[in-house]
């Protein structure tokens, strides 16, 4: 469950129905996630949720968080379980919409909708209906369900913002969503198409929390509260998977929500997407504020010096503020300087930094000590060194977490 490049939707969907086939068919092995009723009540679901679930169900449990406490779901409500997993949540929405009710439990795998359409045959339990379906093409009608939970699903995922679309799509306006799945405070750069199997790695496929919030409201749901943050991979009995987690910051939130009255026009959607703060946040996030930074030093320096000697040819003067161009660039390359340091935390690699600080030391010099273009060129040599070194042991340093450069463990660990 944390964001991964490079895969084809197939490759992800193959890697999360094997892994939840394994499961459903032998939920006692041992997995790199929580599972079963034990794994439920830690993670806060109450004795009374969970006393009429059929044992072959609650042993199957593999959601990440209590979904419940937002207590959505009312009687005679029509709700959607999307990625229902073996049907624990789905019984207790059951339970909560009451014999008024209906349950649509919707899961990608088939060996756990047969598992769940098999308890519900032998226990004759009625008012639920089992779907094998994706998230991203729910096989319901415009405004027809009245609630939605959702436990672990959206992380697995390859398009979360049409699967959120679709939810929006589906629910009634005013319409409630219930929402437990893992988030990450920074995603993960490095492309690990060569192995899979990450998708499952319950750190891989997660999207930056305030990613998703906004993903949520660009599709028209408002109201959105946050009720509860839980350090899910404490539960982990893998030290691998703790420590990726760890190390990308994953953890559990639990949300509530409504649906809109309308959806935002595509327009509007767009606008909110194309909003400079986003980006800079998801250029800091992902360890480019430093590439950016000094681009727009090269493009103050550089880019000003070619202005000025091109619009003269068009028969245009201009007259350039020698301080303000000199603070411009010094100010784009401190901020450069203060990216490159800001890695350290990462990769503990003293050496980018000194070659950044020799950088800007060499800059200043030409700028403000003793013009010379080739001092002020082999400074900002320097800083593309020292930018480049540090994006380069950012990227192997997740390589490390992840594994990736050495043979990975079995998907049981």
């Amino acid at each position: 469950m944390v964001a991964i490049l490079g895969y084809s939707r197939q490759q992800i969907i193959s890697a999360v129905q094997g892994m939840y086939t394994a499961v459903a068919d032998n939920p006692a092995s041992p997995f790199h996630f929580p599972v079963g009723g034990s794994a439920c009540h830690r993670l806060g679901y109450s004795p009374e949720h969970t006393a009429h679930i059929p044992a072959a169900i609650l042993e199957a449990f593999a959601g990440v968080g209590c979904p419940f406490r937002a207590n959505i779901i009312q009687p005679a409500d029509r709700v959607l379980d999307i990625g229902a997993g073996a049907g624990v949540d789905s019984l207790i929405s059951r339970q909560l919409a009451g014999p008024a009710g209906r349950v649509i439990a919707l899961d990608l795998t088939y060996a756990m909708t047969h598992k769940l359409k098999t308890a519900i045959d032998t226990h004759h339990i009625d008012s639920v209906d089992v779907v094998q379906a994706s998230a991203e093409r729910l096989p319901l009608a415009n405004d027809s369900i009245d609630s939605i939970t959702s436990n672990g699903a959206l992380n697995l995922v390859p398009n979360k913002r049409l699967a959120v679309a679709e939810m929006f799509r589906v629910l009634r306006p005013q319409g409630r969503l219930q929402l437990a799945d893992v988030v990450i405070q920074r995603p993960v750069s490095v492309d690990c198409h060569d192995d899979p199997r990450l998708w499952v790695e319950c750190v891989v496929g997660a999207t930056v929390k305030e990613d998703l919030l906004a993903m949520l409201r660009d599709a028209g749901f408002e109201d959105i509260q946050e009720l509860n943050t839980i350090d899910y991979f404490a539960l982990s009995p893998s030290e691998q998977t703790r420590d990726i987690a760890s190390s990308f910051g994953a953890h559990t939130i639990e949300l509530s929500m409504r649906r809109g009255v309308t959806a935002p026009s595509s327009l509007r959607q767009w606008i909110r997407r194309l909003d400079p703060r986003r980006w800079f946040l998801s250029i800091w996030r992902r360890g480019l504020l430093g590439v950016a930074s000094l681009l727009l030093a090269l493009l103050s320096c550089y880019g000003t010096l070619t202005l000025v000697a091109l619009l003269p040819l068009l028969g245009l003067g201009v007259v350039i503020d020698q301080d303000i161009w000199a603070l411009s660039i010094t100010v784009f390359s401190l901020l450069t300087l203060a990216a490159v340091a800001a890695g350290m935390r990462r990769h503990h690699s003293v050496w980018p930094l000194l070659v950044g600080i020799a950088g800007n030391a060499t800059l200043m010099h030409a700028l403000y000590v003793d013009y010379q273009a080739l001092t002020e060129l082999g400074g900002f040599i320097l800083l593309i060194i020292a930018t480049g070194w540090d994006l380069y042991q950012r990227r192997k340093r997740e390589v490390d977490i992840l594994g990736l450069s050495s043979p990975r463990r079995p998907d049981h660990d």
